[in-house]
């Protein structure tokens, strides 16, 4: 593997630098408007706009569907200069991520001609609707259903739960049951919604973080023209895949602070056995060498997946590892700086204390990334099945029809 960049990916890099250097500027007036959500968005939705006139946005999206033409490796070039300056929109992520490639891969012209160009110009925002109260990470097992009137349409009815962002969505993909007769897998078909349409009704979840990012959406007779399926009737197992892939492609790198922030941190720190800084600890030192193990696997991990992009081929399940790894190593990390912090950590004014607000952000957000995209326990099963080529794991429902199937199972 050659990591440097070719001559057309250097050339790529400095021209995404200037471009930078240009209309980043941004991100100073975000810094200004902290903890103001409102004016988050309406500055996340201007910078998606600006990348998206220069032939930033989606960058190895056709030209057609409001992309660049360009290859994922310009794509990658682009985030990793643009998180140089410290944000990353999340607003955005989930449609351009995770829905838009379904609906470009499973609609019809005329639909994707409506939908696709005002989302990758910021104008719309997207949620993914899978996860339920009684399902969780086993997306098979969804129990919203979707039932098929005289005139071709659809009727939806249901809940589904930790739904990101989908107060302030415009759209989203929804996954149905529209047969129970059959085995969970099979009986599934997918939708794209519009989120004000009559019978939809979203409720924010408060999170301990104070932010309320996540929200239960409940579905009552909710019509569902034909035209919205992605996908044949009953085949949406196979289009979640897609989805899910992309989901957790997308969640592949960590966030925020990891060992070395921690152990500049630890430095500053009085150790409680008899001088010097928490960073003299031998018990701190073994941790913070498993925490420079990890973040070095996840490094070269990653460097695996832009070799395999930067060939035109696309990450396979392999790339969950990122998302386990990473997800885990956020919040062991958080967690360790906010124990030796002792009662300063529970300091929130990052005016105050900058770095500890960070470690905060992911203590909280820890727990929640590892459930997003996946669980730790559903992510080890792609690992061991699809990865390691192990046997399977057992399963007692595989061929049993979904109305058979006692409850919670």
């Amino acid at each position: 593997m050659d990591f440097r960049d070719n001559a057309q990916e250097a050339e790529f890099r400095k021209n995404t630098r200037d471009w930078l250097a240009v209309h980043g500027s941004i991100f100073t007036e975000l810094k200004l408007a902290k903890y103001d959500r409102e004016k988050e968005l309406e500055i996340a939705k201007r910078w998606q706009a600006a990348k998206a006139e220069a032939g930033y946005a989606c960058i190895a999206w056709p030209v057609e569907w409001g992309g660049r033409g360009g290859t994922a490796m310009e794509q990658t070039i682009f985030s990793e200069e643009e998180e140089k300056l410290g944000v990353r929109f999340q607003y955005f992520s989930i449609g351009l991520g995770m829905c838009l490639p379904t609906v470009i891969a499973f609609s019809d012209k005329e639909t994707k001609s409506r939908l696709v160009p005002p989302a990758v110009r910021g104008d719309t925002i997207w949620c993914q609707l899978f996860s339920e109260p009684a399902a969780g990470s086993d997306v098979a097992g969804i129990r919203t259903r979707a039932i098929e009137t005289e005139d071709g349409s659809w009727l939806l009815s249901g809940q589904k739960v930790w739904t990101s962002y989908a107060h302030q969505s415009d759209y989203g993909i929804v996954l149905a049951r529209t047969n129970p007769d059959v085995p969970k897998h099979k009986g599934l078909t997918m939708f794209w919604l519009d989120m004000k349409s009559p019978g939809i009704e979203v409720r924010p979840i408060h999170m301990a973080s104070g932010e309320s990012d996540f929200n239960e959406v409940f579905f009552t007779d909710v019509r569902v023209k034909d035209s919205q399926r992605l996908g044949e009737v009953n085949q949406g197992w196979k289009t979640a895949l897609l989805t899910l892939d992309n989901e957790r492609l997308s969640f592949g790198g960590a966030e925020g602070p990891d060992w070395e922030e921690l152990m500049s941190l630890a430095a500053t720190l009085p150790s409680g056995m008899g001088g010097g800084s928490v960073l003299k600890e031998g018990g701190f030192r073994d941790k913070l060498a498993d925490f420079y193990v990890l973040s070095e696997g996840l490094k070269y991990t990653r460097l695996r997946s832009l070799t395999t992009l930067s060939r035109g081929q696309t990450p396979g399940p392999e790339n969950s590892v990122g998302k386990l790894i990473s997800a885990t190593q956020m919040q062991r990390v958080a967690n360790e700086a906010l124990e030796r912090l002792d009662q300063y950590g529970i300091l929130a004014d990052e005016d105050f204390l900058s770095d500890v607000g960070a470690f905060q952000r992911n203590f909280y957000w820890g727990a929640a990334m590892r459930i997003a995209g996946g669980t730790d326990e559903i992510l080890r099963n792609i690992i061991a099945e699809r990865v390691l080529g192990l046997p399977r794991e057992h399963r007692l429902d595989a061929e049993v029809a979904f109305k058979d199937l006692p409850k919670g199972i």
